[in-house]
């Protein structure tokens, strides 16, 4: 098959679910030719240059992936035409023959959301979601500290962000991954995503709770850190009904260090 032909089965598998292809989406193709026949598949979180060397090693020359390619939301590339980042980007996709493909909106269409479900599962939650309120999970009480620290191991993450109270109690938590970080309530006593502005957001919401000896926490894992695993579970997905071409998740991986 080509690429353009699995994107048609992908939208037709999505209308099957009644979900409809939006007119106005981020989900196109990035580089590469659609008409390029497809050998197999990697889904990932972000087609950095190492990732899309990673495929072509592994035979994989159309890549489905949740996150921009070319370093803004929409792909824009005007600016980046003489920049030698992007030219070497670009040939290296040419002269490997590979194909790129945004798989975002649809993706977060899903239900459940496969970029929730796959960073519950890499933080150990699954077990603990609530039957009745989408995204909170209750678990086994425990501290900050801990819970912190058991999921920073989990995930073997470099740049975990913390703010709230270490010692604070820890029960019903709720998870968005990406920059749906979940803004604090009453209903929940820490939220879990990718990243989110120290100013006007939920850190800010967090140190004001703890000045009223309010006990509020949140957890930053990174944007890759919070949805490179739902990739995974999109992969899972493309396999029920694209079964004559392999498909691999191909993880991006943390792109951050801190110092020693």
């Amino acid at each position: 098959m080509t690429a353009q032909q699995i994107v048609s089965r992908i939208q037709q598998k999505l209308a099957d679910l009644k979900i409809a292809w939006r007119a106005q989406t981020v989900d196109t193709f990035k580089a590469g030719s659609p008409d390029t026949e497809v050998k197999g598949i990697a889904t990932t979180g972000m087609a950095t240059f190492d990732l899309l060397r990673r495929a072509a090693a592994a035979g994989k020359n159309f890549v489905i992936t949740h996150e921009p390619t070319f370093y803004n939301h929409t792909d824009q590339t005007a600016a980046l035409e003489d920049d030698p980042i992007y030219r070497a980007k670009q040939q290296f996709i040419k002269e490997n023959s590979l194909v790129i493909f945004r798989f975002h909106d649809h993706a977060h269409a899903l239900q459940p959301d496969p970029l929730v479900v796959g960073s519950a599962r890499m933080l150990g939650l699954t077990q603990y979601a609530s039957p009745t309120e989408p995204r909170i999970y209750v678990v086994p009480e425990t501290t900050l500290k801990a819970f912190a620290s058991d999921i920073s191991k989990r995930l073997n993450g470099r740049a975990l962000r913390v703010v709230g109270n270490p010692d604070m109690n820890v029960r019903r938590i709720m998870l968005g991954p990406g920059y749906s970080v979940p803004p604090l309530t009453s209903s929940f006593d820490l939220s879990i995503g990718g990243e989110n502005p120290e100013s006007g957001g939920n850190a800010e919401y967090v140190l004001d709770a703890a000045a009223l000896g309010q006990q509020k926490g949140v957890i930053l894992l990174g944007h890759m850190m919070s949805e490179d695993w739902g990739m995974k579970e999109a992969a899972d997905w493309l396999r029920a009904f694209l079964t004559d071409v392999p498909i691999d998740w191909i993880p991006t991986g943390e792109p951050f260090s801190t110092p020693a």
